[in-house]
């Protein structure tokens, strides 16, 4: 038993971060020996694949410590308050993206998009996949934050893997990417992505005015990522981007806003 015991709590302890959604959304686990943060909580649909990778790592629900949020789109707090709940994790988010999290059913109140789905569904009628994934996986329905804290620009959490919190406003008012240094590392949440579904396009780039709030100051926080350059991006939306955060942040640049 203490062999057993010795075994799990070394798979637990190597740094470690794992992808999880789906074809759209993604969220991550980082583990290390104090525990698991999750960053971003995905849809309320994924609440099994959140378990199965937690027990790929030795571990239960009740070893999530903290969970981050990079903003406060319904299909990154989804599960938030669930683990909150089981877990007694640490919910963090942006304070200007707060209200959301404490009333995400009516988002309209403290976020508005720059423009309106309706003429990319007009070109391209796929994106209308997009509101439809996050009906069907509840994304419209995410229960309510009831207990969260905030964080100052900057500052470096103290949760497993001691992420600094990086403000990248335009996407939201509170967009944040975390850096972990320790994993080089760095979840971008939708500041910057790989795949943007609304108009099909891959590659890093800046997600679409139809759900985008500020898309002037989204393209300034491009510039605020490639101060922090690290090896591996981990977005949003889309597959990991493994050569490094300076040139995701210029493609993106390059790229422009649709």
């Amino acid at each position: 038993m203490d062999q057993q015991r010795k075994a799990q709590s070394a798979r637990i302890a190597v740094p470690q971060v794992h992808q999880l959604g789906d074809w759209m959304v993604n969220f991550y686990l980082v583990a290390d020996g104090t525990g698991i943060t999750v960053v971003d909580a995905g849809l309320p649909a994924h609440y099994p694949q959140l378990t199965a990778a937690v027990g790929q790592l030795g571990a239960t629900i009740g070893d999530v410590r903290a969970v981050l949020i990079t903003h406060g789109h319904p299909d990154h707090i989804g599960l938030a308050e669930r683990i909150r709940a089981e877990a007694g994790a640490t919910v963090w988010v942006h304070p200007a993206d707060a209200p959301i999290l404490a009333d995400p059913r009516h988002i309209g109140r403290y976020w508005k998009a720059e423009r309106s789905l309706v003429p990319y569904i007009a070109r391209r009628p796929a994106t209308l996949a997009v509101p439809l994934h996050l009906a069907r996986q509840g994304g419209f329905r995410p229960r309510p934050v009831t207990q969260f804290s905030t964080f100052d620009p900057g500052q470096t959490l103290d949760v497993p893997g001691a992420p600094q919190a990086i403000p990248v406003p335009g996407h939201t008012s509170g967009s944040t990417a975390f850096l972990f240094p320790g994993h080089r590392v760095i979840c971008t949440g939708d500041a910057l992505v790989t795949a943007d579904g609304i108009t099909g396009r891959s590659g890093p780039r800046l997600v679409a005015r139809a759900f985008t709030q500020d898309s002037r100051a989204a393209l300034r926080s491009l510039a605020t990522l490639e101060q922090h350059d690290t090896a591996t991006v981990l977005p949003g939306h889309g597959r990991p981007w493994n050569d490094g955060l300076a040139e995701a942040a210029s493609r993106a640049r390059e790229a422009g806003i649709s």
